[in-house]
C-alpha cells in the first residue's frame, strides 16, 4: 500500500475468463463547453502530450474500442491516421439544424448521441494496465442544449504516478489542460470499474466510504449535462469561467484558501488550477484522515458544484438515496 493511497483490486469471471474488473486509478476529466470544429485541434494536442507521456503499445496504448459492436480494435498505423485525421477536419462548420430530420446524416447522429467518439485502451488481451482516453464531442446545433458539453477524460495507473513522481503526472496533465477549451476539470484518484457500474459498485461499499479522495461519480461521457458546473474536488482542480469570476479570479481565491500544501496557479485565457497538495491522497476515515484541505475547497466551491440528484441512485444499485447523498457530499457535512 503507497503511503497516500491503497491498492484496490477487484478480479471477477468474464466471457473471457476471470479478469481486473475494478481497480484505482490517476483520472483527468475535462468539460468542454464547444462543439468538435472548436476543439478538434486542442484535443489533437492533449491526445499527442498523453502519447508522449505513455507511449503505445501493449504495455499503454494499443487499442480502440468500438461502442456500436462492443468489441475492441487493435490500432495498426490506419488506425492511428483516422483517427488523427477525426481531430483535424475541414474549414466547413457543420450543424444538424442544417439537415433535414429524414436525412441518413441527421438519424445517424441524434440516435447515437455524439458528432465524434474514440475510446482508447490498452490491449484486452492482457490484464486492464490503467491507461486510456476517451474523447466525446457533443452534437452541433446551433443553439445547444442547456448544459451540453463536450468530454475529454484519461487515466494512468497509480504504478505510472509511482514511477515517474506527481510532478511529472502533474504537468502532464497540466500540458493537456493548457490546449483545451473547457470550462471546468479536474485530476486525482479514482476507482475505474470495468462492466456494469451498477453491477460492481457494491464490490467496494466499504472502500467507497472509508477513502473519500477516490472518486466515483464518473458514468460516462455520453450524453453530458455538466454544463459549468464544478464535479466535486480532487488533487487537481480546474477552473474556468463563468466559476474563477464568480470567485474574484485568482486573487479571490487564494484569499479563501489557506490549508498547508494548496496552491493556485494562474492559467492563461482567465483560469486557474488548484492543487491539493503534492500528491493525490486517499484519505482514509478510519484513521481520522478527512481530508482538510479538500473539505475547505469543497466549501469554497458549494455554491457552483453539481448539486445532489436523487436520480443518481439509478447508476448505484445496492446504494440507498442517504448513502449516496452521504458520498456525494462527503467533503461537507
Amino acid at each position: 500500500m503507497n503511503e497516500h493511497y491503497p491498492r484496490i483490486r477487484r478480479y471477477g469471471p468474464t466471457r473471457q475468463g476471470e479478469r481486473l474488473l475494478i481497480r484505482e486509478v490517476v483520472q483527468f476529466t475535462f468539460y468542454l463547453p464547444h462543439d468538435h470544429h472548436d476543439l478538434a485541434v486542442g484535443v489533437a494536442r492533449a491526445l499527442d502530450a498523453y502519447q508522449r507521456a505513455v507511449g503505445v503499445g501493449p504495455e499503454a496504448i494499443s487499442y480502440w474500442e468500438d461502442t456500436s459492436s462492443e468489441t475492441s480494435h487493435s490500432i495498426v498505423e490506419k488506425g492511428w491516421q483516422a483517427i488523427h485525421e477525426c481531430l483535424h477536419p475541414g474549414t466547413r462548420r457543420i450543424f444538424l439544424d442544417d439537415f433535414g430530420e429524414e436525412t441518413e446524416f441527421f438519424r445517424r447522429n441524434t440516435k447515437q448521441g455524439y458528432e465524434v467518439f474514440f475510446n482508447l485502451t490498452g490491449a484486452p488481451s492482457f490484464e486492464y494496465n490503467g491507461y486510456g482516453f476517451t474523447y466525446c464531442a457533443r452534437l452541433p446545433w446551433r443553439s445547444p442544449p442547456e448544459g451540453s458539453v463536450s468530454v475529454l477524460r484519461a487515466t494512468l495507473p497509480t504504478e505510472y504516478l509511482e514511477q515517474h513522481g506527481p510532478g511529472r503526472v502533474r504537468e502532464l496533465v497540466l500540458e493537456m489542460a493548457s490546449s483545451l477549451r473547457f470550462s471546468t476539470g479536474h485530476a486525482g484518484l479514482a476507482f475505474e470499474l470495468l462492466g456494469s457500474r451498477r453491477r460492481l459498485l457494491p464490490e467496494i461499499r466499504t472502500e467507497l466510504f472509508r477513502y473519500p479522495g477516490v472518486d466515483a461519480s464518473h458514468v460516462g461521457v455520453l450524453l453530458c449535462r455538466q454544463g459549468t458546473h464544478v464535479e466535486g474536488v480532487h488533487w487537481l482542480n480546474f477552473l474556468g469561467q463563468p466559476v474563477l469570476g464568480a470567485l474574484e479570479g485568482v486573487a479571490g481565491l487564494r484569499t479563501r484558501l489557506h490549508s498547508p500544501g494548496t496552491t493556485v496557479q494562474e492559467m492563461e485565457g482567465e483560469r486557474a488550477l488548484v492543487t491539493l497538495g503534492q500528491w493525490p491522497e486517499a484519505g482514509d476515515m478510519e484513521q481520522g484522515r478527512d481530508l482538510p484541505a479538500y473539505r475547505e475547497l469543497a466549501r469554497v466551491l458549494e455554491p457552483w458544484s453539481v448539486p445532489f440528484s436523487p436520480g443518481f441512485v439509478n447508476s448505484w444499485r445496492g446504494y440507498t438515496e442517504e448513502e449516496v447523498r452521504r458520498w456525494w457530499r462527503r467533503f461537507l457535512d
